[in-house]
């Protein structure tokens, strides 16, 4: 199988998908999905990256994300899954005894694999947010968008913070 390739060169922003391992959820808490949030946020900040919008889901993220200089959507992956993987697992083994009988020490967090879409546009934008905000409803998790909190809806529908500095798409 050939190398995934990323063309970030383009000045375009980002929407990013990846998943839990196997697909398991091991977000389904709050404190693994606020780790997750958390560890974006400082990643952005060293990156100098932007967020327009995210959602973590119980087995996913999705995040919609933009860099001013081109190369740096791998890193910022990498460093995302690497740091929020660390906290999850301490996270798990201390507070959640359950998740032993699901999967041992040595599996990971993440899937190896992430998926970018180039968002050049900002219908497109748009169009990717509305997807990623209608997640938790879809999935059955909340009856409305912004009653998910680890989403970026309630930052677009009632202009609360998320814990993540959005950048509205232009």
């Amino acid at each position: 199988m050939s190398p995934q390739r990323l063309y970030d060169d383009q000045g375009h922003a980002y929407f990013l998908t990846f998943s839990c391992y196997k697909r398991r959820r091991l977000l389904d808490e709050d404190a693994p999905k606020g780790i997750v949030v958390s560890v974006l946020a400082s990643r952005l900040t060293v990156q100098e990256g932007k967020c327009l919008g995210f959602v973590v889901m119980p087995d996913h993220v999705h995040a919609l994300v933009w860099f001013p200089a081109p190369g740096v959507l791998s890193e910022l992956v990498k460093h995302w899954k690497r740091l929020s993987s660390f906290h999850i697992k301490i996270n798990l083994q201390e507070k959640q005894k359950g998740y032993s009988s699901q999967a041992t020490p040595d599996d990971p967090v993440w899937q190896r694999r992430f998926y970018s879409f180039n968002v050049r546009s900002e219908a497109m934008a748009r169009a990717k947010l509305r997807y990623m905000h209608h997640n938790p409803v879809k999935a059955g998790l909340v009856e409305r968008a912004e009653e998910w909190r680890f989403s970026s809806a309630r930052y677009y529908l009632l202009g609360q913070s998320v814990g993540i500095e959005i950048t509205q798409p232009q």
